[in-house]
């Protein structure tokens, strides 16, 4: 090859490796953010099932209360039996 051919062929190499190395940071810092968004997501999905077990409990110590109160009042004649 003529030494201008030469030239423009290591031209054109030197703005694909800048481009390339651009796609590379770009890659780094968006792998970066998935990362970060993921921690979030998990402490999300835990923040929740900490609100589902309340939720449960809740729902357990009602279930109780309605026992009691369904037993006191058939104690005292005031439901049916």
């Amino acid at each position: 090859m003529s030494e201008s051919t030469d030239n423009l062929v290591l031209e054109h190499l030197r703005h694909i490796r800048a481009a390339v190395d651009r796609v590379e940071t770009r890659l780094d810092d968006l792998t970066v953010r998935v990362g970060h968004l993921e921690t979030k997501l998990a402490h999300v999905q835990v923040q929740l099932a900490e609100q589902s077990v309340q939720l449960a409990e809740q729902s357990v110590r009602l279930d109780r209360s309605d026992a009691r109160l369904t037993r006191i009042e058939k104690r005292l004649d005031l439901a049916e039996a």
